[in-house]
């Protein structure tokens, strides 16, 4: 099954049980603290997250799988392969750039992983006859990374990523439920030591304490997952960052391990990295339809792509008072969206600051 794996552009598999229960009391905990934010489906969801079996009934066994997704480009030369992280970091000290979370500039995740363990799925009834089975990656109430560290992926880190030995943490989770009664896997165990660099470099402080994330200070989590108005005392900390953070994986140790991917869909697309911030805050709807179509970014919408972009402006004018940043926040002093109108008006303000 290793060997279909690879053939498909995955970096390992493994097999996981459905008793997750040991795993439940440290969820409902994190729900309980509100740490999940505006993610009400991880409320309404509730330990149906911890039980696979209840999510797709007959499920005795998962399969696990892991794809590495860092741009084929980033190991272009000896140079980068050695500095990847520290080329990702630099983009921080350009204030006038957009910075776009490394798995988010090529094609959306779910559509690879999903058709590709569907493949998987189909090789393996090829060999054993039809079987009961659904496929999931990050689209459902699946304790992902927790079915990934019991099936021998890795450990979970301080930042609750998985991490593997031999690839870092860049890398998607998928899984197959299935009705087959599967030999688990053997987990490995954790690497991290007294290695807190994670939590240290969080611009945000989201990583209230090892393996534990409170998602309403998480950069990916606001400029993702929430809908509304971002919290202005977090506005200044989130920098350049337009669309997730991978900070807490660009300082780890182990990333220096990370591997490039084997499919051309994680290539970064023309017009995502390296971009000016006034070029982006330029795009009109339909320009931001066609630049992301196929990918993450267009699940978020127009508006809050042009608040996140905004918020970064503002953030870029006080560090440079460049009117070139200023004229363009001022193009949608009268946006339509009053988010828009409001993330604006406080970006012009930080050049008082």
């Amino acid at each position: 099954m290793q060997g279909w794996a690879r053939e498909l552009g995955f970096s390992q598999i493994g097999v996981a049980g459905v008793d997750l229960s040991s795993a439940e009391p440290g969820l409902m905990q994190w729900l309980g603290q509100g740490f999940h934010g505006d993610m009400q489906y991880m409320q309404a969801h509730g330990l149906k997250r911890a039980r696979p079996a209840e999510l797709v009934p007959g499920t005795v066994s998962v399969i696990t799988a892991r794809m590495d997704y860092l741009p084929a480009a980033t190991f272009a030369d000896s140079t980068a392969r050695q500095g990847w992280q520290a080329i990702e970091f630099a983009r921080l000290q350009r204030p006038e750039e957009g910075i776009v979370s490394v798995y988010a500039r090529g094609r959306d995740y779910h559509k690879v992983l999903r058709a590709r363990l569907q493949k998987l799925a189909d090789r393996i009834a090829q060999a054993v006859g039809p079987f009961g089975h659904r496929v999931f990656t990050d689209s459902a109430p699946v304790l992902e990374a927790e079915l990934a560290s019991r099936s021998g992926q890795g450990w979970r880190g301080k930042h609750t990523l998985v991490l593997n030995r031999e690839a870092g943490s860049m890398f998607f989770l998928g899984e197959i439920y299935v009705d087959m009664a599967l030999a688990p896997s053997a987990p490995v165990t954790a690497h991290c030591g007294s290695c807190q660099a994670c939590i240290d470099v969080c611009p945000t402080q989201a990583i209230v304490a090892p393996h534990r994330v409170d998602a309403r200070r998480c950069i990916s989590y606001l400029t993702i997952e929430h809908a509304g108005a971002i919290p202005e005392a977090l506005r200044p900390l989130m920098g350049n960052r337009i669309y997730g953070c991978d900070d807490c994986q660009l300082v780890c140790p182990w990333n220096k391990f990370a591997q490039a991917s084997r499919l051309p869909d994680f290539d970064a697309r023309a017009g995502l990295a390296g971009q000016q911030l006034v070029h982006l805050f330029g795009w009109d709807e339909a320009t931001f339809l066609r630049l992301t179509e196929g990918g993450p970014i267009r699940r978020i919408g127009h508006e809050r792509w042009l608040r996140n972009v905004a918020v970064a402006l503002g953030n870029a004018l006080r560090q440079t008072g460049d009117a070139g940043i200023r004229a363009a926040l001022g193009t949608r002093v009268d946006d339509p969206s009053a988010l828009v109108r409001e993330h604006v008006a406080w970006a012009l303000k930080q050049e008082l600051q």
